[in-house]
């Protein structure tokens, strides 16, 4: 991959997260709270484990890039 493309999609990635970042908290659900995220709380610690969220995230991340190829 040229240099040239290459920047240009890095810069493309940045600006997405930067809109997901600034835009999170506006989102009708709250990822990290999904059901089937394994969360435990202690007295002094906690224990959180985001398998739906993790799981919804890479689906997406694989739609993504499967649409970008063709």
């Amino acid at each position: 991959m040229p240099l040239g493309r290459l920047l240009i999609t890095a810069g493309l990635l940045l600006v997405a997260a930067g809109l997901v970042i600034t835009f999170a908290g506006r989102v009708p659900f709250h990822l990290g709270r999904l059901p089937g995220d394994i969360r435990i709380q202690g007295r002094n610690s906690g224990f959180y484990l985001p398998i739906t969220t993790c799981i919804l995230l890479s689906a997406v991340v694989s739609l993504v890039l499967w649409a970008l190829r063709r």
